[in-house]
């Protein structure tokens, strides 16, 4: 009787044993840590676009790599937390999705591969001694905007238009380099800016109502704060008839006028691919150059025309990459 119940004993020690196991990663199995900043769609186009390559490359979550999401809601304290917790789990690599995120990331580690999304300049935050040669753990792909073409594509749209306002997280440094550029093109096109600062998404909305009746149009960067509550801007502008640029294509789809922007599942994509390089050994992130797009789509949105009472030149019509009717 004692044996029957030592080898009962023996059973439920490896069923417990097997189990607990389960709960893990397997053995051998690549780890990947995300941390992204916040929940929009254009991060988590980022997001997807990076896990799609890496598919496409031999990588798939659950079979060959384990990938852990984790989002810090707009929180950099939340981003340091996860960052930090990616380092003692030992990952092998790190995704840092927005500015935020990737200096959150290169605090915690200066010896795990980090590849980097949607980080508008890695240079002048010190993630990187130059895009050509980064010279640090880090890698991947920039969302610097093409502010020029966009001022022409606003200038095209509102031909009249002598004044524009922006909305920026002055906390973010993206927001601010995006801005600094913005003021230094606007007077090729015979602009003023206006500048409407804030620090949280509760803000935009009165930060957009100040812009009523001192702006024609209204440019959006490539804000992390801002682009979360578009929905605010959006109401508030066209109750007003003030057309609205953003930096990117989500923003036109939620109700903005028109924009010349990043394709960010392209952009995420293509960190993806850089990842995969880094995972079987053939690069380097010291040595990797940090990729910018150098295609951009033009995406309009007629429905947001009509609402302005804007007349979209059939040009610019004709050569969109997407209308949203």
């Amino acid at each position: 009787m004692k044996k029957v119940w030592l080898w009962l004993l023996v059973g439920v020690l490896g069923l417990s044993f097997l189990a607990a196991a389960g709960c893990g990663p397997e053995e051998g199995m690549i780890k990947i840590g995300i941390v992204q900043i916040a929940d929009h769609p254009a991060l988590n186009d980022a997001r997807d676009g990076f896990i799609e390559a890496l598919k496409e490359e031999g990588f798939e979550d659950g079979k060959n790599i384990n990938i852990d999401i984790q989002n810090a809601q707009g929180d950099i304290t939340t981003a340091s937390t996860i960052a930090e917790g990616f380092v003692a789990d030992g990952v092998d690599l790190i995704l840092a999705i927005a500015t935020q995120a990737a200096e959150a990331a290169y605090k915690a580690t200066k010896d795990i591969p980090i590849v980097i999304t949607a980080v508008t300049d890695p240079v002048a935050i010190g993630l990187a001694d130059s895009l050509e040669h980064p010279g640090k753990n880090v890698t991947g792909t920039h969302d610097m905007n093409p502010i020029k073409e966009q001022l022409e594509l606003l200038k095209e749209i509102l031909p009249d238009a002598t004044t524009v306002g922006v909305i920026f997280n002055s906390g973010e440094e993206n927001s601010r380099v995006q801005v600094e550029i913005l003021e230094k093109v606007a007077g090729d096109f015979g602009m003023t800016i206006v500048k409407a600062a804030v620090t949280s998404t509760g803000e935009v909305s009165t930060a957009t109502e100040s812009l009523i009746g001192k702006v024609d149009a209204i440019y959006i960067p490539t804000d992390n704060t801002v682009v979360s509550a578009i929905a605010s801007v959006i109401q508030v502008s066209d109750e007003h008839k003030i057309p609205v640029i953003p930096g990117e294509e989500s923003c036109v789809r939620a109700g903005a006028l028109a924009t010349l922007g990043i394709d960010y599942f392209r952009l995420g994509h293509q960190a993806g691919k850089m990842a995969a390089k880094i995972l079987r050994g053939e690069a380097e992130p010291s040595t990797m150059p940090i990729e910018g797009q150098t295609q951009y789509r033009v995406v309009v949105n007629k429905a947001a025309a009509e609402k302005l009472n804007v007349t979209l030149p059939a040009s610019l019509l004709e050569r969109a990459d997407e209308v949203i009717e």
